[in-house]
């Protein structure tokens, strides 16, 4: 695993070939145990760096498409996972727990409910206030921009974007932005998403 832009924070990635971008997976290390987010099926060595870190307590999925390796590290570790509330119905990994917009599953992490993506209450999360965690609403392409999910899959691209302006009002001490698919953005990512969010 790689190590972010903060002491804590690590990330591995898998390379997609169609889409010509990483699709990522990350850890938030913590002394009352470590969360997982939308973890991809894990290597060998990343695995033993995980142990090395602490192994996983908690797992959030931001929608159903990033399940991933989640059914098979939570059965490892005994990890908690939490899902998207907007999805109990059908969501595809069973002892899930759901949360929904302004809940804080761990002291100084957030959630928010993001709208006109392709799958209903998907998740975004903010960390301490500074950095902000996206499954697949928000990607990027090249390290100094970001985007939506593009059509077809993005559903409504007006309420996506309703959804970001107010996560940035809500939260305007944001300065990173780490994205599931593609490039993460640092030092600026903030003014990235503000971009972003006031794009037409």
């Amino acid at each position: 695993m790689k190590q972010l832009h903060r002491h804590d924070l690590f990330t591995w990635s898998v390379y997609n070939e169609p889409l010509r971008l990483d699709f990522n997976s990350f850890l938030w290390t913590r002394s009352d145990g470590n969360l997982l987010v939308d973890p991809l099926p894990i290597t060998a060595s990343d695995l033993k760096h995980l142990e090395e870190l602490g192994g996983a307590a908690f797992i959030i999925i931001t929608n159903s498409d990033h399940v991933r390796g989640a059914g098979e590290l939570a059965a490892s570790t005994g990890a908690k996972v939490f899902g998207p509330r907007g999805e109990r119905e059908k969501f595809p990994l069973p002892s899930v727990d759901f949360v929904k917009d302004g809940d804080e599953p761990l002291p100084g992490l957030k959630v928010r409910e993001l709208a006109g993506s392709k799958t209903e209450g998907e998740l975004a999360l903010v960390l301490e206030e500074t950095t902000a965690l996206f499954g697949d609403l928000v990607r990027s392409g090249r390290a100094d921009a970001l985007a939506l999910l593009p059509a077809p899959k993005l559903k409504d691209r007006a309420r996506a974007l309703d959804s970001l302006r107010r996560m940035r009002s809500l939260h305007p001490h944001i300065a990173n932005v780490l994205v599931g698919d593609g490039y993460c953005a640092f030092r600026h990512g903030g003014d990235l998403l503000a971009e972003l969010a006031n794009s037409s």
